[in-house]
This record gives structure tokens, C-alpha cells and sequence, in this order.
């Protein structure tokens, strides 16, 4: 009989997740409220401290499943039974999709930032996200240089730095570049030469000699 509670705890839980997700994108930090939060969801302002005890443990918990979102992908991507090359360019591709899929994500993390990174710096779980998320890509980075494909000097980080500010700029930036340059970034028509654009960008700084 204990299941039954159990799955109602997690529904509740990632009921609110859910609905606090949009808030916070939405409303920043300090805009957004608990009170809301609790009023679109099917629990009450009580509760919800109860499962997550603040309202900054909530944000953290917020972009805890955030981050874990993308990590999760690019551990799920089959890198050692493709060609290095193809490997960039799937794994490039995979941050492009979600990036724009997820624009949630991103407001997130420009939120995040605009506070320092002071509520990442509280959590277990994002600190562990960094090795998963470089390991893919140095995994990939070592079979091209052994296979003469790549050059000898990348850091894979610089490598996930690049393809991050390729994706994070063309959602984040959409309406202002849109309203200065009268282009819209996030148009479907130029969707696959953006996406492919940034294959070739990595691959041309992973092959240049």
C-alpha cells in the first residue's frame, strides 16, 4: 500500500517542478512567487515547502533537472560507434535541438548568471555534472587525434564553450538581434544551415593545422 503514496509524492513533486520551471523563466528569480507557483498547481503553499524547504531550494532544484536534462542526452548519444568527425557534428547537433527546443533552459541560465552563479554553487548535484558532460567530448577528441583527424592542442572544454555559445546566443538573443539586424534566428527556414553551420564551425577549428 506504500507504493501508491509514493507515486503521488513524485507527481506532486514533479508537478511542481514543472509549473515552477515556467515561473521562474519567466518571472527571474526575485519576480517569481511561491504563492503562484502553489496556485497552478494541485498542492498548497505548505506542501510545497514541505518537498522542497525554500523557495531557493526550489530554484536550485529547478535547474538541478535542467542541467540534468542535457546531460542525460549527451550521455545517451553513441559516440564509440561513430566516425569522430560524425560524432562532433551529432553531438553539436544534440546541443543545437535541445538549446531550441528548451528555451526555458536557457532564461535559466541567464537568470543564474545574473545572480553569479550564487544558487549553482549550493548543489551537489550540478557540481557532478561537470565531468559527464566533458567526458563525452574527450572521448570523441581522443579517437580523432589518434586517428590523424583532429589537431593535437584541443581542450575539450573550449570545444563544449563553443558549441554552448552557438546555441545559448541564437535562442537567447532572438528578439534583440531580430530587432536590430531584422533576422529572426529562430526562423525554420534557416534552421538547417544554422544547424549545420555549427558542425562546420567546431570542425574547422578541430582541423585546422
Amino acid at each position: 500500500m506504500a507504493a501508491q503514496p509514493a507515486r503521488d509524492a513524485e507527481r506532486t513533486r514533479a508537478e511542481i517542478l514543472e509549473v515552477a520551471t515556467r515561473e521562474f523563466s519567466d518571472n527571474g528569480y526575485a519576480g517569481a512567487r511561491v504563492d503562484e507557483i502553489a496556485a497552478k498547481t494541485r498542492t498548497t503553499k505548505r506542501m510545497l515547502y514541505y518537498y522542497f524547504g525554500s523557495k531557493e531550494q526550489l530554484f536550485v532544484a529547478v535547474l538541478e533537472q535542467a542541467y540534468t536534462t542535457i546531460r542525460a542526452l549527451e550521455q545517451e548519444l553513441d559516440v564509440e560507434h561513430l566516425d569522430p568527425v560524425d560524432a562532433i557534428r551529432q553531438l553539436a547537433e544534440l546541443t543545437f535541438d535541445h538549446h531550441e527546443s528548451h528555451p526555458d533552459f536557457i532564461r535559466l541560465v541567464s537568470i543564474e548568471n545574473i545572480h553569479r552563479a550564487e544558487h549553482i554553487g549550493t548543489s551537489s548535484v550540478l557540481s557532478r555534472l561537470a565531468n559527464p558532460a566533458l567526458d563525452v567530448l574527450a572521448r570523441i577528441l581522443e579517437r580523432g587525434r589518434a586517428a590523424g583527424r583532429f589537431r593535437e592542442d584541443v581542450d575539450p572544454l573550449d570545444v563544449h564553450m563553443v558549441i554552448s555559445a552557438f546555441c545559448v546566443f541564437r535562442t537567447a538573443n532572438q528578439h534583440t538581434f531580430d530587432a536590430i539586424f531584422k533576422r529572426d534566428m529562430l526562423d525554420p527556414a534557416r534552421r538547417e544551415h544554422y544547424r549545420t553551420m555549427l558542425g562546420d564551425l567546431v570542425l574547422g577549428y578541430l582541423t585546422a593545422r
